[in-house]
């Protein structure tokens, strides 16, 4: 399939927030908010972009590190996980969320959006798109180990999104008890809630840049991600 990619920019309150667009074949159809990782957007998180394209989705990446003036870390250099930590300890979390938030704004009011808008985030991102889901009304949301989410499990009732959520069992920053947690937790409301969970998988195990990376859990959960928004956000059937 051909799809196209360009860099764009959100406006917010402090100024323009670069991002990238990704469009599918078709020129239109539902909105993704693709929340980056700790290493920021990244070569691995721009192909998920693509990716996701390819599946026929109109999807928007901010640089949230923008406030910093930071690029994207390089997932294979030693040191690297530290630096990140660092970085995202940089961040203000509630004007992060508002850049997110607005972002989602941005993207619902393109010509290109039909069929709604939903949110997708990985590790840092996984969380920032938790909270989104909580304060905003995306039409689904779906989270790859997200890590701050043990710390927000009271925004739990508040995400009425169809949601996925993917978590490795052998995860060194995430243990699985408090993956059952979490579980436990997302799972109380009753809603359309998909719980993942996968054995042997580290935190980021579907970056294949990084040295965590499981294939087989990557694989698995990419499906199952493809096969959820596919239900849920489907991109056929848009007028």
């Amino acid at each position: 399939m051909t799809t196209t990619s360009r860099d764009v920019t959100v406006e917010t309150t402090d100024g323009a927030m670069p991002a990238h667009l990704w469009l599918p074949e078709a020129g239109s159809g539902p909105g993704l908010l693709l929340l980056q990782e700790i290493f920021g957007v990244s070569a691995y998180i721009r192909r998920r972009g693509a990716a996701l394209a390819d599946a026929g989705y109109v999807v928007l990446a901010p640089e949230l590190y923008w406030r910093l003036g930071e690029d994207a870390l390089d997932e294979s250099q030693p040191g690297v996980v530290e630096e990140a930590m660092g970085r995202a300890g940089r961040l203000d979390w509630s004007t992060t969320v508002r850049d997110a938030v607005t972002s989602l704004g941005h993207l619902r009011g393109l010509d290109s959006v039909r069929g709604g808008a939903g949110v997708i985030g990985f590790c840092f991102g996984g969380g920032l798109a938790f909270t989104v889901a909580a304060v905003d009304e995306p039409d689904v949301l779906v989270s790859y180990y997200g890590s701050a989410i043990p710390d927000l499990l009271d925004l739990a009732p508040q995400v009425g999104a169809p949601s996925l959520h993917h978590f490795g069992l052998a995860d060194d920053y995430i243990d699985a008890a408090t993956v059952a947690r979490v579980r436990e937790a997302v799972t109380a409301g009753g809603g359309t809630v998909q719980f993942e969970t996968y054995e042997g998988a580290n935190h980021a195990f579907d970056n294949d840049d990084f040295a965590l990376h499981h294939p087989q859990a990557s694989r698995l959960a990419w499906q199952r991600t493809l096969a959820f928004l596919s239900r849920e956000l489907p991109t056929t059937g848009i007028a």
